[in-house]
């Protein structure tokens, strides 16, 4: 086959995303199943395992909204909606995913169509529930990020042209769950137990890796100011938030997304590629990389502080390894609003 004809944009890719998506459909379905069975055991297994396939389903949505993975972009969208569907996240289509996240690169800036911050100031109540629930550890504020992708359309006329989508998507999960519920009522609660756990783990790996401004502009042409965030800025506001350096192999626990400044600086480049790169760009410079045991612990430590957290941009994070860095909440690029 020709390399113009050649299903995938590069020639190594087979085989890494062959698995990939094996371990996605496999956990998806066998971890449904493992929740729908009768044992507690294999319930949490369950949990585990389709919380994690859901995981690496989101961060090759990552990689074909950078259209790395196959040669033609009809091949990555129609990946792109069928990985939707299995993040639950369908309420988006995948060009608006698409769209929110290259803007982020382009501006070099967390763009969005609205900055949920300064609302939740105004409503003491809500926010008080909501850090309550982040205290608990109970991913709130993300659960409202995702409920916000299915309201704004009907507050916003800039995004009506959504609802139709919104009204579908909603009649088919809601039947999919029915379904479900009928062989095992116990579903409904165990399946919100595994979308807590992939909602936990993809703010974990969101919320150190950018030291950005957050614009309300998602909704406009990208303005004359973004040009102003040059690659310099952008090299130095941006971190790799390793799970290991010492043994790199658990970085694909989330696809290897955690190799960040590599995969700003080589956009096309994809997941499987981005260790190798990493290691020749920067070896053993680690001025840009933020090391889990420390992130751990800024994670634990600035949950409530972090609901209405914006870091300014340059801020020095290497001081004290870190644990200083309080990060980001809200900028997951699966919600496209």
């Amino acid at each position: 086959m020709s390399k113009e004809n050649s299903l995938f944009r590069y020639d190594d890719a087979l085989w890494p995303n062959v698995w990939a998506f094996l371990y996605v459909i496999v956990g998806y379905f066998a971890g449904f199943g493992l929740i729908l069975s009768g044992a507690v055991w294999l319930n949490l297994l369950g949990i585990v395992w389709l919380g994690h396939a859901m995981v690496i389903a989101a961060y090759l949505i990552h990689e074909v909204a950078h259209q790395s993975l196959f040669r033609h972009k009809k091949h990555n969208q129609w990946l792109g909606e069928i990985l939707l569907w299995i993040t639950g996240s369908s309420y988006s289509n995948f060009d608006d995913i698409s769209h929110k996240h290259n803007r982020h690169h382009s501006d070099r800036a967390d763009i969005v169509s609205f900055d949920f911050r300064p609302h939740l100031a105004k409503h003491p109540h809500f926010l008080t529930l909501l850090k309550g629930l982040e205290w608990v550890y109970i991913p709130a504020l993300e659960i409202v990020m995702h409920t916000l992708v299915i309201i704004l359309p009907f507050i916003k006329s800039s995004r009506k042209k959504r609802r139709p989508r919104i009204v579908l998507v909603l009649i088919l999960r809601v039947a999919f769950f029915w379904v479900l519920a009928s062989i095992s009522i116990d579903v409904l609660w165990l399946y919100p137990l595994a979308y807590l756990l992939f909602l936990t783990v993809m703010r974990f790996m969101d919320v150190h890796q950018h030291t950005y401004d957050v614009f309300e502009t998602l909704d406009q042409k990208r303005g004359p100011e973004a040009r102003l965030r040059d690659a310099e800025f952008e090299a130095h506001n941006t971190y790799s938030n390793l799970l290991s350096i010492e043994y790199p192999w658990l970085n694909l626990l989330v696809l290897n997304f955690c190799y960040h400044n590599i995969h700003h600086s080589h956009q096309l480049q994809p997941w499987y590629r981005l260790p190798k790169l990493h290691a020749q760009k920067y070896g053993s410079d680690e001025q840009q990389v933020l090391t889990f045991k420390h992130l751990i612990k800024s994670f634990h430590r600035y949950r409530i502080p972090r609901v209405l957290n914006g870091d300014p941009v340059n801020l020095r994070v290497k001081d004290n390894e870190g644990e200083t860095f309080i990060g980001v909440d809200g900028v997951s690029f699966l919600t496209a609003h």
